[in-house]
């Protein structure tokens, strides 16, 4: 299939790569020209086209039905795209949004675009920077005809089944067999990023629990405490014997012990932790719903701590933050 994809950063340019490798051809626009030719370049030799406007990327969209991807930060700059390319496409085209917009808004939008007889998906895209090779889990919401249509770049762009122990009851009537391959249909415009902000939300509460763990162990060889009742833990070792058959194990603490064996200190990490949204939209639904969530709610409030004064738990989200996104600290 061929798609047009409008933003190639950390994951824009990984996931229009990754077609390519799966035999799909881009059409490739970012602000930036310098990153749409170093993603040309990175391309699958001939299945890659450079365009230099967000018009010229429609333009060379010769597909009967044109798909545009959009993966650009939320808010402003993708409602502008997205606006643009509702002037640009016609009936039966598809505007994908990859990246993490706000549920609400995707709802607005798929109204929006329909009046033009455009189809609107949104992608929540998990993955991060690892991507390119592991492939991504997608989460999407919009029209079945419009899902249906795009499966084949999804099912490219997923992790597949991989080497994953299938789960006991996946056979019964009534389940989807795309969950098992990393991607999923989860309902109409507007599903898709918000089970991936829960998703995110999620995440918030584990990393915290990670962070919080690894501060009580180093702290654990405080002065304050008993003489011997003080222990000095290498927290490298620690999160290395974790990963082999804990209840624990899990890609974040294989990224923590990643970080841990080069630095053990982390100085390389001020432990300022930004949130990017998800967070916030998660813990507002949870009260329009009245569902208590206080894992994920001081999650969040101790992000808004960091940027005031960090200690080493700060430090350890923001090694994992690096490790799985190549979120790199505000200076």
């Amino acid at each position: 299939m061929q798609i047009g994809i409008v933003g190639l950063g950390r994951m824009g340019g990984n996931i229009a790569v990754r077609l390519t490798r799966h035999g799909h051809d881009v059409v490739l626009f970012d602000r930036t020209p310098e990153v749409v030719s170093k993603t040309f370049d990175r391309a699958e030799k001939g299945r890659a086209i450079a365009a230099n406007s967000v018009s010229d990327l429609v333009s060379k969209l010769s597909a009967e039905r044109k798909i545009v991807w959009v993966m650009l930060p939320a808010g402003e700059i993708t409602e502008a795209c997205v606006q643009e390319l509702r002037g640009l496409l016609g009936k039966d085209d598809i505007v994908i949004d990859g990246g993490n917009s706000y549920y609400k808004d995707d709802v607005r939008r798929a109204h929006e675009l329909m009046e033009k007889g455009i189809h609107y998906i949104d992608v929540g895209t998990s993955g991060g920077v690892w991507g390119l090779d592991r492939g991504y889990c997608m989460m999407y919401g919009g029209t079945k005809d419009s899902a249906d249509h795009i499966d084949p770049i999804l099912k490219a762009l997923a992790p597949g089944k991989g080497d994953v122990v299938r789960t006991i009851g996946r056979d019964r009537e009534g389940l989807d067999p795309r969950a098992e391959e990393g991607y999923l249909h989860c309902g109409p415009a507007g599903s898709g990023h918000f089970v991936k902000m829960v998703h995110n939300g999620i995440e918030y509460g584990m990393m915290q629990a990670f962070a919080e763990g690894f501060d009580v162990m180093k702290s654990k060889n405080s002065p304050v405490l008993q003489e011997d009742q003080r222990f000095d833990l290498n927290m490298a070792d620690i999160a290395e014997v974790w990963r082999r058959g804990s209840v624990v194990s899990s890609w974040l603490l294989d990224l923590t012990a990643d970080a841990l064996a080069k630095n053990e200190s982390l100085s390389e990490f001020s432990g300022e932790v930004a949130d990017s949204g998800e967070g916030r939209w998660t813990i507002e639904a949870a009260i329009e719903e009245s569902v208590p969530v206080p894992v994920m709610t001081a999650s969040l409030f101790t992000r808004f701590r960091s940027r005031s004064g960090n200690n080493y738990a700060e430090k350890i989200l923001s090694a994992m933050r690096f490790g799985f996104g190549g979120h790199v600290e505000k200076k």
